[in-house]
């Protein structure tokens, strides 16, 4: 029988304060048993193994990222959207480096969290609502913002930036570089 108040979620939010602690190479599943007070064996009565936690895992980030992603544009559009999931993105990046670097690369190719990363496409998709931009238009400018959000702050989240000049400035520069321009404007 499952520990009382133990689910598949709490062992799931258990597996991200592992990481959070130590990095994906902390996360085993001697160390998770440990962490919520089971026997190892007693985990697989709510996952199937590590695999399958770290596809709950990589659903949980994109969720996470969702949610913040969708706070962050929520009534905003244009310029003020796309800046504002901009920053969401780069500060869920500094909150959670660790998290963040165990998000799958591709996950709409991925059966088990095809929906949880379209929902995220959904809402950068959305924020970009207001340029009408083609299919083709949309999915170029959403690389774009991707590239540098995630190349920045994941940069930024492990260091790579020892040069004085503020970082914040920099940021801002980039994203006015690749805002999206609205139909009809010339867009390089």
């Amino acid at each position: 029988m499952p520990r009382a108040g133990l689910s598949t979620r709490a062992v799931v939010s258990a597996a991200l304060d592992l990481i959070d602690e130590g990095g994906v190479e902390g996360l085993t599943l001697a160390a998770l048993a440990q962490k919520v007070g089971v026997a190892a064996p007693s985990l697989y009565k709510h996952v199937a193994g590590l695999g399958e936690l770290r596809t709950l895992i990589g659903a949980r980030v994109l969720e996470d990222m969702t949610d913040r992603f969708t706070a962050a544009v929520l009534g905003r559009s244009g310029d003020d959207a796309v800046i504002a999931l901009m920053h969401a993105y780069r500060d869920y990046v500094l909150d959670h480096p660790r998290r963040y670097a165990v998000m799958p690369l591709d996950p709409l190719h991925e059966p088990a969290l095809a929906d949880a990363g379209g929902r995220l496409i959904g809402v950068v998709l959305a924020a970009l609502r207001d340029y009408a931009l083609t299919e083709s238009q949309a999915v170029q400018a959403v690389r774009r913002l991707r590239v540098v959000a995630h190349g920045f702050a994941s940069l930024e989240a492990n260091g790579g930036f020892g040069l004085p000049e503020d970082l914040d400035e920099t940021y801002a520069q980039l994203i006015t570089a690749v805002l999206p321009k609205k139909a009809g404007e010339l867009d390089v």
